[in-house]
């Protein structure tokens, strides 16, 4: 039974590419899970085979997927009308029609990864290989799978926290505004005892004055009355 060796590449990451052989016997199922290894994903979505002409236009529908296959209305590439085959009952010798057969390969319909299969060479069987086996491997494959940064989620308590904060300040500096007027009003009340204390003060020593006053007049009476004497 020869064997197919073809060239497998990315959509849209042609410098991505695989080359695989495979017997003519084998299912398209085996050939299906020889591309799911050599681009490292994990095979676990539906995926279809179609057979197309040299323009990549989809024709005949081989699929692993038991429903049916969804597919847009406006791509160029849209299947002709006939009836969907099965990967593990569809021989690969038995599609091949042309010595540069080319198959539009698509795993997993949602994310629609899309691969250009393409037949390169037909070589005899080697006894001592084991088919199907990844020959030549170039480029790095994408990630299937795009990851997802989740946004950070807000935590009530810190925003309950944040808020218990503004509540104590907003406390912190009423609290220092009542401090401040009741020590404005202390100084006011001390001032006026100052104020008062300094007065009666003077008032004392007026009256000193007067004592003093009085006192000479006394002593100048009793020198009188010892002269008169």
């Amino acid at each position: 039974m020869a064997v197919y060796k073809f060239r497998v590449s990315f959509e849209d990451h042609e410098d991505v590419t695989r080359e695989i052989e495979v017997q003519g016997k084998q299912t398209f199922e085996e050939f299906h899970r020889s591309i799911q290894e050599a681009i490292g994903f994990d095979n676990s979505k539906d995926a279809s085979f179609f057979m197309s002409d040299d323009y990549w236009r989809k024709g005949q529908e081989i699929t692993n997927s038991k429903g049916n296959t969804d597919d847009d209305d406006d791509d160029f590439r849209k299947p002709k009308k006939a009836p969907v085959k099965q990967m593990h009952t569809s021989r690969v010798a038995d599609f091949i029609d042309d010595p540069h057969q080319k198959i539009v390969y698509i795993f997993d319909p949602a994310a629609k990864w899309t691969l250009m299969v393409e037949l390169v060479k037909i070589l005899p069987d080697d006894a001592k290989a084991t088919y199907p086996r990844t020959v030549k491997s170039s480029g790095v494959a994408p990630k299937q799978y795009k990851q997802v940064i989740a946004p950070p989620v807000e935590d009530d308590d810190d925003e309950e926290d944040e808020e218990d904060k503004k509540e104590r300040e907003r406390e912190k500096l009423f609290k220092m505004d009542e401090d401040y007027d009741e020590d404005a009003a202390e100084g006011a009340e001390t001032e006026g005892e100052d104020d008062a204390g300094g007065e009666e003060s003077e008032s004392d020593g007026g009256d000193d004055e007067d004592g003093g006053e009085e006192a000479e007049e006394s002593g100048d009476y009793g020198a009188d009355s010892g002269e008169d004497y």
